[in-house]
């Protein structure tokens, strides 16, 4: 390794048919066999399309009418096909008058004659007419044999042409199939560099040194330093693993080779390992190089946890990879960078430093880093002079650089819609709702029940959210549709979140069953529209009992090993780590945290339920409440500030059990289903 230029790499040659030349000599062969062909039907087309051919009892009538003709024009002739008994009359004979020119019709004619049975008759019959017919050996079986036999020869040959580049592709392909289909990136195309990365601070000092070691290794290797063989990049999806890769391609002055991990994966042993070999032998002809495995795990898995124990094809490839990477024969100067969002179910051995030394994790970014990516993202698009882009990164927590990309893209689709010439904060806003919790459909038709019914369980919902003091602050309110949900209540919290307390969890769970409450107190009935809720609480109330140790009966002990993903055949077989009287205690516990939950959020609507009403009746009206609206509600009893008002809204049935000077019945009976939303996770 040095500071020379790169080899120049060599040509290669084009691939694909294209550009190649025709091939003249199997055209020329092509015509030939056409013409011949051609000229042999139209030979016997000539001679025998038109001969009729008649039976031996016509052909001795023509005899005894005198319609025979036997001049020098027209010959009498027996063909005689030697090594065969079956022998032909032919001639000519008088088919009578035209009806047009009135001149006589002279027509050809074959008569099959069998000797043993009929020769002696036509020889009387001939003889008694005055004919004597020549007798010749048949000369068409030469052209008889080439019209049976050319026409499944011309089929072949032009089924032969017609598939000829299928064929050569299919024996390349057969050829390669163990080749590697790892890519050489051009370094012009498509360049992304460092200055593109953002959001990514740690992961993307961690991955350029390994551009600086290939640039200048004496500064690393004159304190006796080696460079990584391999670097793993681990985080969730849409964080930026493959564009930090694709930077590093930007910015080595070194070939960079990207291939997948499912590319390995073939129907056929051994085309895997072979693939690996192959990529590995490019690479060390092109050392230094750098060689990226996008989705390693589609190959990396675990060994021994198929199903039924089998050594199976990817087993191989990782076998084959692991030794290349650090075997026996090990060569310095191909450096591995791979990337996965599952580096739970890589194999041991595959982790271990020598293969992989270092593992960089690539992480959800912080307020500084998703003002940084939509920074990046901004500059394709056109912004008004007055959009802070802090406010929205703010307002973006748990967002990831992909979701931060698609935001900028649907803020600046709602511009265009509205024809706007800019994008502006107000357009960044809806873009960033309708990526969290769904599109508006206001094409939906409600029914005022339907509305009504959504309009107590948002209530509730804001209600419990404003009041207890460790939920996350409340954002917004809706009844107007949004993706599945017919209503929403959005809350965002202030900043970025690492770690969950249990104040908050008890908190979160009495807002999650706010909704149902509402319900049940005021329409007197229940809607399905609970049914997330309750799979919320029931989730969060089971993390907090079996993993995070916040139940005080069952102290600080985990039951249970909890993964995001099941490893199937890995987990199949495994029991339980705790006993059948536990899990009856887990399940005491997970009951009473959420019925305490629904207990405090019960007193809470039952003690505020004029600011209830009051709320469902401004989401009737306005359909849309802010988070400043619904505190000047609870606080003040009225909003200081209301929304601008959109449509009529449908009348509110008073709660039951309660007075008020103009009572309504309350609604009752069953809601369709289709439920309402619950509160969005925050």
């Amino acid at each position: 390794m040095s500071d020379e230029n790169p080899k120049p790499q060599k040509e290669q040659p084009p691939q694909g048919g294209g550009d190649q030349q025709p091939n003249w000599r199997g055209l020329i062969l092509l015509a030939i066999g056409l013409a011949l062909i051609g000229g042999v039907f139209m030979f016997r087309g000539g001679n025998l399309n038109q001969t009729e051919e008649i039976t031996m009892g016509k052909f001795l009538t023509l005899l005894e009418e005198k319609k025979v003709l036997s001049d020098e024009k027209h010959p009498v002739e027996i063909v005689v096909e030697e090594g065969r008994n079956t022998q032909y009359v032919s001639g000519f004979y008088n088919k009578g008058k035209s009806t047009e020119t009135g001149q006589d019709v002279e027509a050809a004619f074959r008569t099959p004659i069998f000797m043993p049975f009929n020769g002696e008759l036509l020889e009387d019959a001939l003889a008694k007419a005055g004919i004597t017919a020549a007798v010749k050996p048949a000369s068409n079986l030469l052209a008889s044999a080439l019209v049976s036999f050319l026409p499944i020869a011309l089929f072949l040959l032009i089924l032969y042409f017609f598939f000829r580049s299928q064929i050569k592709m299919a024996g390349r392909s057969a050829m390669s199939f163990g080749k590697s289909k790892a890519r050489m990136l051009s370094k012009d195309k498509n360049r992304i560099t460092f200055k593109d990365v953002a959001g990514v601070d740690e992961a993307r000092e961690e991955v350029s040194e390994l551009v600086d070691f290939l640039r200048d290794p004496k500064k690393f290797q004159k304190l006796g330093g080696r460079i990584p063989k391999g670097v793993l990049m681990v985080g969730s999806p849409g964080t930026g693993k493959t564009l930090i890769a694709r930077a590093i391609a930007g910015e080595a002055d070194v070939p960079f080779f990207s291939i997948s991990g499912s590319d390995f994966v073939e129907m056929f042993v051994g085309v895997g390992a072979s693939r690996v070999r192959d990529m590995f032998e490019q690479g060390r002809k092109s050392a230094p190089c750098l060689i990226f495995i996008d989705e390693i795990d589609a190959v990396g898995r675990h060994r021994g946890h198929g199903m039924g124990g089998g050594h199976d094809e990817r087993e191989q490839t990782l076998n084959q990879l692991l030794v290349e990477m650090d075997g026996f024969d090990a060569q310095e100067g191909v450096i591995i960078i791979a990337a996965t969002n599952r580096p739970d179910v890589l194999d041991p051995a595959l982790l271990r430093p020598g293969r992989f030394d270092r593992e960089v994790t690539v992480s959800l970014p912080d307020v500084r880093g998703r003002e940084e990516i939509l920074q990046v993202h901004a500059k394709k698009v056109k912004l008004s002079a007055n959009t802070d882009l802090s406010i929205i990164a703010r307002g973006t927590p748990g967002f990831s650089g992909a979701e931060l990309a698609n935001l900028i893209n649907e803020a600046a689709l709602i511009a265009a819609r509205k024809g706007l010439k800019a994008i502006t904060t107000l357009e960044m806003e809806e873009a960033r709702d309708k990526v969290r919790w769904g599109r508006e459909r206001r094409s939906l038709a409600m029914s005022d029940k339907e509305k009504t019914s959504t309009a107590w369980h948002e209530a509730g919902h804001a209600l419990i959210s404003v009041l207890l003091k460790h939920t996350d602050p409340l954002h917004k309110v809706t009844i107007i549709p949004r993706g599945q949900a017919l209503g929403v209540t959005m809350s965002l919290p202030e900043g970025d979140q690492y770690s969950f307390h249990r104040k908050e969890a008890y908190d979160r769970i009495a807002m999650t069953a706010a909704g149902r409450i509402a319900e049940e107190i005021f329409i007197e009935d229940y809607s399905t529209g609970a049914s997330n809720d309750i799979k919320q609480m029931t989730q969060l109330a089971r993390k907090m009992v079996c993993e995070w140790g916040m139940s005080d009966k069952l102290g600080m002990v985990e039951y249970g090993e909890h993964e995001d993903h099941v490893f199937l055949a890995r987990d199949m077989n495994r029991g339980r780590n705790y006993s059948e009287a536990t899990a009856q205690e887990i399940d005491k516990e997970v009951r009473r945290i959420v019925d305490e939950g629904y207990q405090r959020a019960k007193e809470l609507i039952t003690a505020h339920s004029d600011k209830v009403r009051i709320i469902a009746e401004a989401l009737l009206e306005y359909e849309t409440l802010d988070a400043s609206h619904v505190r000047d509600i609870v606080e003040h009893g009225e909003m200081k500030d209301p929304p601008h008002k959109e449509q009529a809204p449908p009348p509110l049935p008073p709660p039951p059990n309660t007075a008020v000077p103009d009572p309504v019945k309350p609604i009752k009976g069953d809601l369709p289903p289709g439920g309402l939303a619950a509160p969005a996770p925050a």
